[in-house]
């Protein structure tokens, strides 16, 4: 049994670009050039289960419900993706959505929450954590694949969403332009992508250097490792905000220490929570493969590169985010 895919996306061969039909008995695709591929614990699996973002892969099925809001009883995720989307949630109903780069399904969530009709994809086996999170909803279809070459025609999507990933693929430029492939005329791309100025202190290049070259589950757990040395300093500094000395030197050693620290963005946060969420995202700032950075301006060429029209950008979030349609034939 897989999950269920909506029946105006027709699967095709991501090499062919051929149907693909399912074969019950081998539990496959198969596309009439022979390619075949497997679906492993019920998800399509169109790249190979081992490729760069296996560190990513290793983050989300260890933090499966970590950043999910019914996990974490906020609305931080929910905020994020309202922003996004123009401060509405209105246009996902009924919707046809491709999520590019679903990890656990912090978005997922609320996309099938609000009517949209979800085709989540992720080059990572994040896709597994987003099948134990999201599959007791209807309309939700989630492969492994790579957002660059899906298994998908173009014009297939009302709504292309890619939040947090284009900054981590090999060619920002080429997968903008794979995105912007996918959406219907008249439809809307939204992405974000880290800019200039990206919070990098030399301790986390440091890290980054050597975790690279590691093996994924040695630097899972050297990152457990260093939070709980450095985390009780994070939370005692953050007690004593009203001290001014400790105050400042709070300042100094938030830009000497590698933890991401997130005490003042999301004080909703329990204190359990901020510690795990230190653990989630300096694992993801010190073991990601790519990490580029691009302006607001090179983001709007990109985006008249690839025929967008109603450009709109914003410096917010992570950097930039933008949204833009793709003109009526």
């Amino acid at each position: 049994m897989i999950s269920g895919v909506k029946k105006d996306v027709q699967l095709i061969c991501p090499i062919h670009k051929k149907k693909l039909e399912y074969n019950e008995k081998e539990n496959r695709f198969i596309c009439q050039n022979k390619c075949s591929f497997s679906i492993i614990n019920n998800i399509p699996r169109f790249v190979p289960y081992k490729n760069y973002a296996d560190s990513f892969g290793l983050q989300w099925n260890t933090y499966k419900q970590t950043q999910l809001d019914s996990f974490t009883k906020t609305t931080i995720s929910q905020d994020r993706l309202k922003r996004l989307l123009g401060g509405t949630f209105e246009i996902l109903q009924g919707k046809d959505v491709l999520e590019a780069g679903c990890g656990a399904g912090r978005f997922t969530e609320i996309l099938l929450q609000n009517g949209a009709n979800v085709f989540s994809v992720d080059l990572s086996a994040a896709v597994e954590a987003n099948y134990d999170n999201c599959k007791m909803y209807q309309n939700y279809f989630v492969c492994q694949a790579d957002i660059t070459n899906l298994p998908v025609s173009s014009d297939t999507f009302d709504l292309v969403i890619c939040i947090g990933v284009i900054q981590h693929t090999p060619d920002p430029e080429k997968t903008i332009d794979a995105l912007s492939s996918y959406v219907k005329p008249g439809g809307l791309l939204v992405i974000d992508h880290y800019t200039y100025g990206y919070p990098e202190t030399p301790s986390r290049k440091i890290l980054h250097a050597i975790l690279t070259r590691m093996p994924p589950q040695f630097s899972m757990s050297f990152v457990k490792y260093l939070t709980n040395i450095l985390w009780p300093i994070h939370k005692y500094m953050r007690s004593q905000k009203q001290n001014n000395w400790i105050k400042k030197g709070r300042t100094i050693f938030l830009n000497i220490s590698p933890l991401v620290d997130y005490h003042d963005a999301y004080p909703q946060l329990q204190d359990e929570q901020l510690k795990t969420w230190a653990m989630l995202d300096t694992h993801d700032t010190l073991t990601d493969h790519y990490k580029h950075l691009r302006t607001s301006s090179e983001i709007q060429n990109q985006l008249l590169k690839c025929g967008m029209e109603n450009i709109q950008i914003a410096l917010a979030g992570n950097g930039i985010e933008a949204k833009a349609n793709k003109p009526l034939k």
